[in-house]
């Protein structure tokens, strides 16, 4: 069993990219790469913030990216060896949606990175997750396909709700 969450990080991020791809290059690959990494580490670190969060997720499995492949149309494609598929059973469904949210909603990626740094909301915004928060014009156009709200729209509107409810725990107690 893995103590962290880089085995989810890595293949929630991995399948953002097969499903939505980086266009021009490899520079653009490793940009979109990286923005993905960031949004899903993000989205990671919210919902999963203890230890012992981690451990049950490692318990009970993130859960796979069947749904997410049947939502974007993907279902059909894959490989013939099952092994070199494997990694799709590390895919969180949750991270994917909340990840998308982020790259695609600027005023929810603030607040949540915001939430990391203070384990509540906050102004700060760390260096590690700049190119979630302010990508540069290179960023936007490696990740074009990625960022675009009307493209990730089915995936980011799965959990939606959840990550605004995280962010802002208080109005679900208002409401």
């Amino acid at each position: 069993m893995h103590t962290d969450l880089s085995p989810v990080i890595a293949a929630t991020a991995q399948w953002l990219l097969r499903a939505y791809p980086a266009s021009g290059g490899a520079l653009a690959d490793a940009l979109c790469e990286a923005q993905a990494r960031q949004a899903v580490t993000v989205a990671a670190r919210l919902r999963y913030p203890t230890a012992m969060d981690v451990a049950l997720l490692g318990v009970a499995g993130p859960g796979g990216s069947a749904r997410l492949d049947w939502i974007t149309g993907a279902d059909g494609a894959t490989s013939a060896d099952p092994d070199a598929e494997a990694w799709r059973t590390w895919v969180d469904e949750v991270l994917a949606s909340w990840a998308a949210c982020l790259l695609t909603d600027p005023a929810l990626a603030g607040p949540a990175v915001g939430a990391l740094a203070e384990g509540g909301p906050s102004a700060g915004t760390p260096v590690e997750f700049r190119r979630l928060l302010a990508p540069d014009e290179a960023d936007r156009r490696a990740a074009a396909l990625l960022r675009h709200p009307d493209l990730v729209a089915p995936v980011a509107s799965l959990h939606h709700a959840q990550l605004v409810a995280r962010l802002d725990p208080g109005q679900a107690l208002v409401a």
